[in-house]
């Protein structure tokens, strides 16, 4: 086994695939919908909320209804636009990982990495050039390094925090957790946002900043200091008259300590206030001077928020709990009480206070509903909806990033969830819903970070949007929230660029190109396609899509200088109004992760003597593995700690053995 191992890392430093033949033959690719969402009795389901398969109801259609058809007028300059965003990545939404579940969702260490999680990020870094995850939280606060827990974990809980309505765990750690971040990093181009516990400000622990520092290098984009400050009273971690005065003196008090470290280098990457908006608000702290005060070592602004919460589900304390059919409705349009434009709408002040700062302003824990989300509602089709109008409308108000949040199992609004650890023989990861929503905005945006968003909207319940790309009309995106069958809500839009008044003749393309994101209701919890591919339904998903993409094709009428484009009810479509733009929004190459491998065979992987016979017989141990990414250079350089590619292999290979299900039962 190790033999065959050092035979192959050559091969593997240059290739982004790995077979490793086994016994048994490739399982054929299974139907292309997915597996159709099954109605199922709330308290018929004791299983893990992640993959509870329980349906709710499509809200009823609007009275009055909006209408089916209806025209939009744009310019084809960026520069004829009143009202444009910044310019944003199509990395806009990353996600956020509470550091206890790292070890389900990224790898149990640096040896073992998830092989679907790599394949799910890599769709995104192929669409968008990089992708972004925070790992931290609530958990995050009390992380404290150890050298060494038993059976070689990297992570262990040591008890839960009764005050804190989340039950977040105590944690240790080890060094574990910056090489599987690091090598996740020479595989994919991920970049990082780790946090810096806050909970002991008379000792603080700097072991995150220093190593992160140190073995991830430029892959470490941030380092958040505290999370959800403004709670800080509410849940008993400081006193009860704990201010954001308070919190403005112990943040400088951080400063002072990394200066004085000769350990870490920099710290001007710091990451603040990270309120939840509960108990205060941005304004609160902003009038405390910490942005004069900070500026030279804030690397951004951030705040955390979620348009509700269940923890009256959880926590008696909270209340009655909701009923999530009642709720549903309320994300089902563009501006509704849980829609990203009422949520954000008390942030928007402090998106130019940032902007005037020169610092970006960033979302950086965000999901449909904090205590895990809404039963059949964080994890539906309609989320996905809610997903990208939230990113989008995000966008369009000048912030610069967002983070939907990953939780353990027992939530519902994982954009994906690795299956139970006694399952991971016979079950593959199940995509959530809002992943969906990750690809559709990184290709609304694409990946030359010069791309600026307007909010078009005219009906609620028919979000638009209008993207302009190094300066120039490139993509138009369409939301439909309502859900009828019959297709009589289905609502065509009619584009027009410029017109009569700038002499333009032929001002719309001959035709444009749309994507489709489609399910059959807005209730639907697995059967979502993103141009005619989907990534499976519950346990179905091993990172990459199945089946062939479908581009329409819609000729428009020069003459009038119109395209019409239908909208499906429920969905979203994205129209691509030139080639340029499509390309930029579309993967240059299928590069995956996938193995055909079959585990409990004696413990072992073997490799096609074929494959042997043409290695060059190097052993790779004085190798650091570089990307795999376009445009990436790896984590070596800056990253002196990065574990060279024998582990990062072997860490490929491991993560197949288990978790890459293409292949026979």
């Amino acid at each position: 086994m190790v033999a065959t191992t050092f035979l192959l890392l050559l091969f593997a430093t240059y290739a982004k695939a790995v077979t490793v033949y086994s016994q048994q033959p490739l399982r054929e690719t299974q139907v292309l919908a997915g597996t159709a969402t099954n109605s199922a009795n709330p308290a018929a389901y004791t299983g893990y909320k992640a993959y509870d398969p329980t349906t709710l109801q499509p809200p009823a259609l609007p009275n009055p209804l909006p209408p089916t058809q209806f025209g939009i007028s744009l310019q084809p300059a960026a520069n004829q636009v009143t009202g444009l965003s910044i310019p944003q990545s199509g990395s806009f939404l990353g996600i956020s990982i509470e550091t206890s579940v790292i070890t389900q969702v990224l790898g149990i260490n640096s040896t073992y990495i998830q092989v679907p999680f790599l394949n799910l990020i890599q769709l995104i870094v192929e669409r968008a050039g990089r992708f972004q995850i925070r790992v931290g939280g609530n958990t995050q606060e009390t992380a404290r390094l150890t050298d060494s827990l038993a059976d070689h974990k990297m992570i262990e809980k040591q008890g839960i925090d009764p005050n804190n309505p989340t039950a977040t765990p105590a944690l240790v750690y080890t060094m574990e957790m910056f090489y599987v971040l690091a090598n996740i990093s020479a595989l994919t181009n991920v970049q990082w946002y780790l946090g810096i516990p806050f909970n002991d400000t008379a000792n603080f622990a700097l072991e995150i900043a220093q190593y992160g520092e140190q073995i991830l290098g430029d892959k470490l984009l941030g380092l958040q200091v505290s999370n959800e400050p403004d709670l800080y009273a509410r849940h008993k971690k400081r006193v009860d008259t704990y201010t954001q005065f308070d919190f403005f003196g112990e943040f400088g008090d951080l400063i002072k300590a990394m200066e004085a470290n000769p350990n870490i280098p920099l710290s001007n990457n710091l990451i603040g206030p990270n309120i939840a908006t509960g108990d205060w608000t941005p304004e609160m702290v902003w009038d405390t001077g910490f942005i004069d005060a900070y500026k030279n070592n804030l690397h951004a602004l951030a705040v955390e928020n979620y348009p509700d919460d269940n923890c009256a589900a959880i926590y008696t304390d909270f209340g009655p709990p909701k009923n999530p059919q009642d709720v549903f409705p309320l994300y089902l349009s563009h501006d509704g009480e849980n829609a990203s434009k009422s949520m954000i709408r008390k942030y928007l002040n402090s998106t130019a206070v940032a902007q005037a700062a020169g610092k970006p302003l960033m979302l950086f824990e965000t999901n449909t509903a904090s205590c895990g989300g809404f039963m059949g509602i964080s994890n539906s089709f309609g989320a996905t909806l809610w997903g990208i109008d939230h990113g989008l409308q995000m966008a369009s108000s000048n912030f610069s990033g967002a983070l939907l949040h990953i939780g353990g199992q027992d939530v519902y609004y994982n954009p994906a969830t690795p299956p139970p650890t006694g399952q991971s023989t016979f079950n593959e990861w199940t995509i959530g819903s809002t992943f969906y929503s990750l690809i559709a905005v990184s290709e609304a945006f694409g990946s030359s970070n010069q791309s600026q968003i307007i909010d078009i909207t005219q009906n609620t319940y028919q979000p638009t949007y209008a993207i302009y790309d190094k300066g120039n009309l490139a993509r138009v995106a369409l939301l439909n929230f309502m859900t009828d069958p019959s297709g009589n809500n289905d609502y065509t839009v009619s584009i027009s660029v410029g017109g009569q008044n700038l002499g333009q003749a032929n001002a719309v393309p001959a035709s444009v190109r749309v994507k489709y994101m489609l399910a059959p209701s807005i209730s639907e919890l697995f059967n979502i396609t993103w141009a005619g591919q989907t990534l499976g339904g519950k346990f179905e998903c091993d990172g990459r899509f199945k089946g062939t993409e479908t581009i329409e094709t819609v000729p428009c009428d020069q003459g009038n200088n119109v395209c019409n484009v239908k909208v499906p009810a429920p969905g979203f479509a994205l129209v691509f109004l030139n080639d340029d733009a499509l390309q930029d929004s579309s993967p240059t190459e299928t590069a995956t992760f996938a193995t055909t491998a079959v585990t409990r065979t004696m413990n072992t992987a073997t490799a096609d003597p074929a494959a042997l016979q043409t290695s060059n017989g190097h052993g790779g141990g004085d190798r650091l593995i570089g990307s795999t990414s376009k445009g990436s250079t790896g984590s070596a350089g800056r990253a002196a700690g990065v574990i060279p590619s024998v582990a990062a292999l072997v860490a490929f290979l491991a993560g197949v053995s288990v978790f890459s299900r293409a292949l026979t039962r």
